[in-house]
């Protein structure tokens, strides 16, 4: 498919995800194994009811194929969920989540939901906390001005959006800056 020219520059949604899915996760695996080599690193040993770090990628494949339960992140409880929405809502700056919470989300949610308490309200919260920061973000983007995004805090997906507006944006003002400052040591 091909993309519009504004952004091309950009990721698309499912490379972001892709990138994702080298994040690390706790699984409680339910099968015995010492290890598994890959090119990205040794994982293992699995044994049931003992924690193991993995990449997010493996763990949602064990998962799909009963091999494991998936720990989910503290962040993404319901809990954790409110206070960052809270935040969101109190604060003008990003509450601080994982740089790449929303594709992570996504996936378990999509594959690992029997593992996350109360994945409905999981799923309105994070549906509530997006709606936030993207407003936020848009009020962000009507004071902009040619040196400086405040972008602490933001996701991947985030910035990713933003950026071939940003770019563009930027570029123009910087123009109109350096033929203003022209203008003035000309005259």
């Amino acid at each position: 498919m091909a993309l519009p020219r504004s952004h091309q520059s950009s990721f698309t949604p499912r490379e972001i995800e892709f990138m994702a899915g080298n994040s690390t996760i706790d699984i409680i695996p339910t099968f015995k194994l010492n290890k598994l080599k890959f090119v990205q690193g040794v994982f293992g040993p699995f044994r049931p009811l003992l924690k193991t770090k993995v990449p997010l990628w493996l763990a949602l494949l064990m998962k799909k194929n009963n091999m494991c339960t998936i720990v989910i992140p503290e962040w993404l409880s319901v809990d954790k969920l409110k206070d960052n929405l809270e935040q969101e809502q109190n604060n003008d700056e990003f509450s601080a989540l994982p740089y790449n919470y929303m594709e992570v989300s996504h996936m378990l949610l999509e594959t690992a939901s029997n593992d996350i308490p109360n994945a409905e309200q999981v799923r309105r919260l994070l549906k509530d906390l997006r709606e936030t920061r993207q407003a936020k973000t848009r009020i962000g983007l009507q004071a902009l001005d040619d040196t400086y995004l405040p972008a602490n805090n933001m996701s991947v997906m985030e910035i990713n959006e933003i950026r071939p507006f940003f770019s563009r944006a930027f570029n123009e003002m910087r123009k109109l800056r350096e033929a203003g400052s022209s203008e003035q040591t000309g005259s």
